[in-house]
């Protein structure tokens, strides 16, 4: 249960005590400051706890975004501040501060606007959410109150509140063939009482059913396949739609939502694969190629993101053309749907999953994904080159993490100080060089070519971090060792040519994926990377790219086919147990992940 103490003297036909029942809160009444503070200091502090001005005239749903969500410690509206436990002690000193100001006095007036105003002048972080169009007022004289009554009756909240589920930036097909309609299933699903982790599990098993009919290898399952996978995509807006709906943001839902896109996607192509299969089609490598390209696109999106959202002097002419092409309707809607986002995605596997064979589905999928990967990258790297960024230590350690470096590349990169000067382009040089040695002796001499390069591939890979990541290109250093690594499993499961050999190939990169997402999104939640120990325990990607290619050269083709399945399991098993450990922990940050666009 949440308190709300409201100050001051009640207004005669005020529905503020009603309103904020309906959200959750237990009202007390303060009638001056010292009862304020006293009825403050009573509410236990595990609970959240809100002080709001009696003569506060708004929408309700402007009372649910400034008090009920729980991703902020602090928030506030105008007459309305509420804390979390993480923010009580902060509200406990503005509010003692407040009433020693007023010289003992009891002034209750306008008090939660003042204590945000010490809370301000403290320089505590207090979110103050976008209301738009919501009325959020504390009308100072009857006329006022009569004004701001009508521009509540004005302004059909419960509108604006199904408005503002649907993210405000999306791809051409969600925006225009599921949100119309995914958000009333996502009022449906509060008013039942659903939870979105609830909507997002049912997501994942639609399309693991889906997967599962592909896997049938006959037309009808094929069909069935590609509905269903429309159907999950159609939850899997919902759940979104649903949390911002009725602001139910949790730790487990930042988890559930992060990474049951990726195993759902990949389920699927698993699925497609084994379908193939059964009509006599071996397309696992193309299965495999998907996820490749697939993963490596979101390093690219993810590593330039975490290199500029807080670097100074962040912009350039190549920014700047980007956005006057997006001050022309048409073209904002052309560029979302060639970047090739989720929901396009996912429409296109599914109508060619219904109508063609997977042969064809993954073909134009990688066609798609190559095109997209490439309009993008092409276009961060020249932002990159024109900007003149300086880049944090925070950025600097975020793109560190993401190169997923174990102990051999660490060691390395510890041989050399790095406190003379460098090239500002030393990092992302090296890193290339070492993944296109793994990769082209890979492809020429197979297993040997491969086991005697990795050694160099992974001394390189500590010569790239023995400089702090703040180049302009140093952002694709961690997706350059993520393709060098996932590459180079998948051609070395090419080259056994031995049945099960790119199937279990699939499941390590799914396992190692998997880890890499995690790490995102621990980074993303401010909650920095994975232990140390479980970097470590499992190689870093050099050490895994070292002890994959060792074993493909001293294994016959069937005994490197068990060693990579015991290598995906025991991944898999390490990087699970650690990632719902903290997901489900109290440590973990409470958002709900939006994802890529969908």
């Amino acid at each position: 249960m949440s308190t709300a103490i409201l100050t001051g003297q009640p207004v005669p036909g005020s529905s503020i005590e009603g309103d904020l029942r309906s959200l959750g809160f237990d009202v007390r009444t303060a009638a001056d400051a010292a009862e304020a503070e006293t009825l403050l200091a009573e509410v236990p502090f595990e609970e959240r706890v809100a002080l709001v001005d009696a003569r506060f005239v708004g929408h309700v749903h402007a009372l649910r975004l400034g008090l009920t969500d729980p991703r902020f410690p602090l928030a506030a509206i105008p007459g309305a501040v509420t804390a979390q436990p993480a923010g009580r002690q902060a509200l406990i000193r503005a509010m003692a501060r407040e009433n020693s100001a007023g010289g003992g006095t009891t002034l209750v007036d306008s008090l939660a606007d003042r204590i945000l105003t010490a809370l301000d002048a403290d320089g505590t972080d207090v979110h103050r959410p976008e209301l738009g169009s919501l009325v959020a007022a504390v009308p100072a004289d009857p006329q006022a109150r009569n004004e701001a009554r009508q521009a509540v009756a004005d302004v059909d909240d419960e509108a604006v509140r199904l408005k503002s589920a649907v993210k405000s930036r999306d791809g051409f097909f969600t925006t225009y063939c599921i949100s119309p309609y995914s958000r009333y299933i996502a009022r449906w699903c509060a008013r039942r009482g659903l939870t979105p982790n609830q909507v997002t599990t049912a997501s994942l098993l639609t399309a693991l059913i889906a997967a599962a009919c592909a896997a049938t290898g006959t037309r009808g399952g094929f069909v069935a396949a590609g509905v269903l996978l429309i159907a999950s995509f159609v939850l899997d807006c919902t759940d979104g739609q649903l949390a911002r709906y009725s602001l139910q943001y949790s730790t487990l839902g930042a988890w559930l939502d992060a990474t049951f896109d990726r195993a759902k996607e990949y389920a699927y192509y698993a699925g497609l694969a084994l379908g193939a299969a059964r009509g006599g089609d071996d397309v696992w490598a193309l299965a495999l190629g998907a996820m490749v390209l697939q993963t490596c696109r979101h390093v690219v999106d993810f590593s330039f993101n975490e290199a500029n959202h807080d670097a100074t002097a962040n912009t350039s002419p190549t920014a700047a053309l980007s956005d006057k092409l997006d001050s022309v309707g048409w073209t904002v809607w052309v560029r979302r749907m060639i970047v090739l986002p989720i929901g396009e995605r996912w429409a296109m596997i599914a109508v060619l999953t219904a109508v063609t064979t997977p042969r064809i589905t993954f073909y134009a999928l990688l066609i798609g994904c190559a095109f997209a990967a490439t309009y993008t990258t092409a276009g961060r790297v020249l932002r990159s080159l024109t900007r003149k960024a300086q880049r944090t230590d925070r950025a600097a350690r975020a793109l560190a993490d993401l190169t997923d470096s174990g102990p051999l590349a660490e060691l390395v990169s510890k041989l050399r100080s790095t406190r003379g000067k460098v090239l500002p382009y030393t990092p992302v040089l090296v890193a290339a060089l070492g993944a296109a040695l793994l990769l082209v002796n890979t492809v020429r001499q197979g297993a040997g070519g491969a086991a005697l390069t990795a050694p160099f591939y992974v001394v390189l890979a500590g010569c790239a971090l023995m400089q702090p990541l703040k180049g302009p290109l140093d952002w694709l250093v961690p997706p350059l060792f993520r393709a060098a690594e996932y590459c180079t499993i998948l051609l070395l499961a090419a080259k056994a040519d031995v049945n099960g050999a790119l199937p279990a190939a699939f499941g390590l990169v799914a396992a190692v994926a998997y880890h890499h997402y995690d790490t995102v999104y621990r980074i993303r939640g401010n909650a920095g990377a994975p232990p140390a120990w479980l970097v470590r325990s499992i190689g870093g990607h050099e050490g895994r790219t070292l002890l994959v290619t060792v074993l493909a050269a001293l294994l016959t083709a069937s005994q490197f086919t068990v060693a990579l399945t015991v290598l995906a399991v025991a991944v898999a098993l390490v990087v699970l147990v650690e990632s719902i450990r903290f997901w489900v922990s109290a440590g973990a940050p409470a958002v709900h992940d939006e994802g890529e666009p969908a």
